[in-house]
């Protein structure tokens, strides 16, 4: 069986790490699959998806502040948006995550969950989700 749906997700930052855990987790839910895969895709090039702990909020910041200190918009950047800093962080996390689900939940480690990471907010956002199991 497949199953796909379409996350909308409202940023309010230029840059967060939102967690959408629980909401990746509740389609799988309505889905009644079982046992399978979930497909998390994003298709914007200024924004991403990960997979990391969420037990500590410092975490998330940290990471923000890492690409920031690491990928910094700099002057040089010629693309037009003034945006750059925004695709190279979303290049370097990555649009695509796949994930297990067994007996109907996420397979995820103690302290893991699904971010949606935000670069050039505040946006409304898309995140394609597709499930196959059973």
């Amino acid at each position: 069986m497949i199953n796909n749906e379409t996350l909308t997700i409202k940023t309010l930052e230029k840059e967060i790490l939102q967690d959408i855990t629980s909401e990746v987790q509740n389609f799988i839910t309505s889905s009644d699959i079982k046992t399978g895969q979930i497909t998390l895709f994003v298709p914007h090039t200024t924004a991403a998806v990960t997979i990391n702990e969420n037990a500590d909020l410092d975490v998330a910041r940290d990471i923000l502040y890492g690409l920031e200190d690491t990928f910094p918009n700099l002057d040089a950047f010629k693309h037009m948006e003034g945006n750059s800093d925004a695709h190279i962080k979303s290049s370097v996390i990555g649009n695509t995550q796949v994930l297990l689900i067994e007996d109907g939940r996420l397979k995820l480690g103690t302290w893991q969950g699904i971010y949606f990471c935000e670069f050039d907010g505040p946006r409304t956002r898309n995140l394609y989700m597709q499930i196959i199991g059973s």
